[in-house]
């Protein structure tokens, strides 16, 4: 994670934002006490909106905790698809 002011991102705003985007680094720019701008990657967004959606409902919640187990303990469900 990077931490820097608003004046030194204004200086070298190029470089931040290849760190965040070419090294996936979190971006943290002060704004004075208690408040602040958090830089993330387009990747790292989707990833968690995705995130979010899959644990937005008990349902999906339930479902991922299954499929978590069912790796964990070796136990596996393989199906082929069908070509149409």
């Amino acid at each position: 994670m990077l931490t820097t002011t608003l004046s030194e991102f204004r200086k070298d705003m190029k470089s931040y934002l290849d760190n965040v985007t070419q090294s996936f680094e979190t971006l943290i720019i002060n704004r004075g006490k208690d408040t602040g701008v958090v830089i993330i990657s387009l990747e790292e967004y989707n990833s968690l909106i995705t995130t979010q959606h899959e644990l937005s409902s008990r349902i999906n919640q339930q479902r991922l905790d299954e499929s978590i187990e069912a790796l964990k303990t070796g136990k596996k469900m393989i199906k082929k698809l069908v070509d149409q």
